[in-house]
């Protein structure tokens, strides 16, 4: 009886010898592989447009996981941050002289580009991501898709369109960009700022946080902002949409008021 539990014990013993590296050998196959993360937060959820509105400043704050040391002291990882206003068809305008008079003798449309965009990297984009990359994945103030609406013809005139709208957004301030807006604060940590303009649009703006390694895009974040308008702003916005016919009348109303008021006040007697 003793001999024979004996041999059991060792039969299993050696069965479970003979079956640890099979099972080592599966589990190291089924471990998943630990890649980089990015975690983004910002300074507020929303910002309050008012009468005395002059733009504000937000700050992006990240962090990278799982990052690999060697990478991080040699500087290989590099991230872009973007706050991206709502999208909405966008009509772009040629003005010629006719006659001696300017007019409008052309016009494109682009299909739903940003209102506002704004841009922070760590350095040049083109130094951090090629051209024909960047265009695919609409970074940059130079790379975002301006698709235009219907045909068109003459491939040269949409570029001048094209051109001409970056040119616009950036003269009025609502397309900005800070090539070394993004500064790590620590090997792992970022802080990054972005400007919101005082004739920003209201509505639900979006914070994209892209994470590059070597080049290569390996992740990307989004957060939502909102750009409310509050206060006496935010009730003739409301009149103006809702009770379109009532806001007109006392627009009409406004201006009679207005008008025989300053009639009496400049009355010559």
């Amino acid at each position: 009886m003793i001999r024979r539990r004996l041999t059991r014990l060792l039969l299993l013993l050696a069965a479970t010898l003979v079956s640890l590296p099979a099972g080592a050998q599966l589990l190291n196959s089924e471990m998943p592989t630990v890649r980089e993360g990015l975690e983004i937060g910002t300074s507020t959820g929303e910002i309050a447009i008012t009468s005395d509105f002059r733009g504000a400043d937000l700050t992006i704050f990240g962090a990278l996981t799982n990052a690999d040391e060697l990478f991080l002291a040699i500087g290989q990882y590099d991230v872009v941050v973007t706050l991206e206003g709502p999208r909405d068809l966008a009509t772009v305008r040629r003005k010629e002289r006719v006659f001696g008079i300017w007019m409008n003798t052309q016009s494109m449309i682009f299909e739903q580009v940003p209102e506002s965009y704004s841009i922070a990297s760590t350095r040049q984009l083109e130094d951090i991501q090629g051209t024909p990359s960047l265009n695919r994945i609409g970074v940059g103030i130079d790379h975002l898709t301006l698709s235009p609406v219907g045909y068109v013809g003459n491939a040269g005139a949409v570029t001048d369109f094209r051109q001409a709208y970056r040119r616009l957004k950036l003269s009025n301030g609502l397309y900005q960009r800070d090539t070394t807006g993004v500064r790590f604060v620590s090997p792992s940590l970022f802080r990054a700022t972005l400007r919101l303009p005082a004739n920003v649009p209201d509505g639900v703006h979006t914070v994209h946080a892209y994470l590059f390694k070597t080049g290569d895009l390996i992740m990307q974040k989004d957060l939502p902002l909102r750009v409310v308008k509050t206060g006496l702003e935010q009730a003739i916005t409301d009149a103006a949409h809702n009770e379109p016919i009532g806001y007109g009348l006392v627009c009409i109303l406004i201006a009679i008021v207005t008008g025989w008021g300053a009639s009496l006040v400049f009355r010559k007697d």
